[in-house]
């Protein structure tokens, strides 16, 4: 048996570990086909766990689900002995252990090298271990004082064991994600919410042929550029000898090159998801209605390939992470009553890369990238502010911001690729850091050139009679009836409240 998958191995060029991983994750799917089968709540519950650990075991070995249930079991204590805290300490504990395996293994190297271990699924695992207990935690808070996000996912009631351990290990998809929330899953088990109007569900089929077919359109590009546009190229004599119009071009192309690789992952994943039922997310409202599968999704590639801004990569790159890093970092980093700034921003793309791992390459590409969207963002308050009679310049900004997302993403991008310090740094000077210095100068720009919205004089009139009709209402309903009652202290509240729609106050 080892001498026929070391055969398949060589004739597909991948190593043996790797080999099997993939066979493994691509039984993903009949094991999500197979979950709708199980009959009764618990029954699913210890099939997803059972299936999880088996595959997890068959891909990295018996260590690997050792490793995972570390994080689960800290997790799950947190919120046993101290739930006023849980959130946070499974937070620091969770990524404490991540970080810790990623120095230990550091995997990225044996990625480099064509090797596999558990630490990309324990990356996964970790984020749902944080999120569960973030929303056991919420449940102690008054509605007033959360958001319409954390209304949704908390959790009122702590998870059974067994509960706890499907979300966890659920048909796989610890393996690549897409991550997704203990309530839906509870929901999804126990044929709840949006999962309770029928026995069978929407059909799942076609959208996972669909998915399928995008997975190996993928595969069958990422082998095919490949062949062309090798990351070994960077460290051969002949980039050295290249312009830098040439070496920047041969940038843009080995970034679009390795993303494919990662679209056909989260396309196999994304069928797994949807075959087992846990990717509808609802219906359209189309007539007749169809079936949405979006909570599997985590790419959306020509959302990608096509950007017209920076700001919008992390709603269509790997989604369900951007979204939690949004949810659980990003809003809770936000103080109440202010506006959300830079710091949110840098601090949500250092968690990102942390998450990643340590490599310095990781490192510069999320920090950079909260520079990216940055300078994207000024651009946009430009294009904002400009006039509609000037439609050809609001044109040429909008041009200028897709094409500035498309030379920094994949500029940035190869520090992501290469991983190493010196060859990051080496890649970036051949550039001459056009996409280091590009964005920063934009920032400073947006300081010395402010944007402020274009409002035309009709419009502002139009705002303002908008308002004093209003007022007028206000006035005849509230206010001029409870003066004939000379109530002296409704008319301080009526002023009162007068002067804050005014925005005196």
């Amino acid at each position: 048996m080892e001498f026929d998958m070391e055969t398949v191995a060589a004739s597909v060029g991948v190593s043996v570990p790797v080999l099997r991983f993939l066979l493994c994750f691509v039984a993903t799917i009949p094991v999500g086909f197979l979950w709708r089968l199980v009959p009764g709540r618990l029954a699913k519950h210890v099939y997803s766990a059972f299936s999880g650990a088996l595959l997890s075991y068959l891909s990295f070995g018996f260590s690997s689900n050792l490793h995972f249930f570390v994080p689960m079991l800290l997790g799950y204590a947190a919120m046993v002995l101290y739930r006023p805290k849980c959130g946070i300490i499974t937070f620091f504990l969770a990524f404490g252990y991540l970080i810790g395996c990623h120095v230990y293994y550091m995997s990225g190297d044996a990625w480099k090298e064509g090797g596999i271990d558990a630490t990309g699924a324990l990356m996964v695992l970790t984020l749902k271990v944080i999120s569960c207990a973030i929303n056991y935690n919420d449940g102690l808070l008054n509605e007033e004082e959360l958001r319409e996000v954390q209304k949704k996912y908390r959790l009122i009631e702590l998870p059974s064991l067994i509960e706890y351990f499907g979300y966890c290990l659920c048909c796989g998809s610890h393996f690549v994600g897409p991550v997704y929330e203990m309530k839906d899953y509870l929901d999804w088990t126990e044929r709840k919410g949006i999962w309770a109007h029928s026995d069978k569900g929407p059909s799942p089929y076609g959208a996972t042929f669909r998915a399928l077919i995008q997975a190996a359109f993928c595969m069958a590009l990422y082998l095919y550029l490949l062949l062309y546009y090798p990351l070994s190229r960077f460290t051969e004599p002949i980039y050295q000898e290249w312009g830098f119009w040439r070496k920047l071009t041969y940038q843009y192309m080995s970034s679009f090159t390795a993303r494919w690789k990662y679209y056909f992952i989260w396309s196999i994943s994304e069928a797994t998801i949807i075959i087992s039922g846990l990717g509808f997310s609802g219906w359209t409202e189309s007539s007749p209605p169809k079936p949405k599968w979006d909570r599997a999704k985590n790419v959306d590639i020509l959302g990608v390939e096509l950007a017209k801004s920076s700001v919008a990569l992390p709603l269509v790159w790997n989604i369900q992470v951007s979204t939690w890093l949004r949810h659980y970092v990003y809003e809770r980093l936000i103080t109440k009553g202010k506006k959300p700034g830079f710091f949110q921003l840098l601090a949500t793309q250092t968690v990102s890369a942390v998450w990643h791992g340590l490599y310095p390459g990781y490192i510069i590409f999320f920090v950079q990238s909260a520079l990216i969207i940055a300078g994207s963002r000024v651009i946009y308050r430009w294009e904002q502010a400009i006039p509609r009679n000037m439609a050809l310049v609001k044109k040429a900004l909008v041009f200028m911001n897709f094409a500035y997302t498309l030379l920094v993403l994949n500029y940035s991008a190869i520090g992501f690729l290469v991983l190493s310090l010196h060859e990051s740094l080496a890649l970036f000077r051949s550039v001459y850091y056009i996409g280091t210095i590009l964005p920063i100068a934009l920032i400073l720009l947006g300081y010395i050139i402010p944007a402020k919205p274009a409002r035309s004089k009709a419009r502002k009139e139009h705002s303002i009679f908008s308002r004093l009709d209003e007022l007028e209402t206000i006035m005849n309903q509230y206010l001029w009836p409870k003066l004939s009652g000379v109530n002296i202290q409704y008319l301080y509240l009526s002023l009162d409240g007068l002067c804050v729609f005014l925005g005196f106050k």
